[in-house]
C-alpha cells in the first residue's frame, strides 16, 4: 500500500505543480477559475490518499468541507463571469 500511495501522491503532485503553472499563466479569468478549483481537488484528493495511507480518518470531514466550499465558490464565480458578459 505504501508504493501506491507514494506514486499516487506523486502524480497528484505532478498534476498540482502543472494547475500551478496554469494559475499563474492562464490567459483568461475562467482559466484562472477551472485552475483553482481543480488544484483544491489535487490538495483534497492528495489528503484523502494520505488518509487511506496512514489510516486515520482525521482530515475526512474537514476534506469534505473544503472540497464542497470550492465547488460553491466556483460556481460562484462562474455565475458572476457569466453575467459580466464577453
Amino acid at each position: 500500500m505504501s508504493a501506491v500511495a507514494g506514486v499516487a501522491l506523486g502524480a497528484l503532485a505532478l498534476g498540482a505543480a502543472l494547475t500551478f503553472v496554469r494559475l499563474l499563466r492562464g490567459p483568461t479569468l475562467a482559466d484562472r477559475i477551472v485552475a483553482s478549483d481543480l488544484l483544491l481537488t489535487f490538495l483534497v484528493t492528495g489528503a484523502a490518499v494520505d488518509a487511506a495511507r496512514t489510516g486515520a480518518g482525521t482530515y475526512l470531514e474537514p476534506m469534505l468541507v473544503v472540497a464542497v466550499l470550492g465547488f460553491l465558490g466556483t460556481s460562484v464565480l462562474a455565475r458572476f463571469l457569466e453575467g459580466r458578459g464577453p
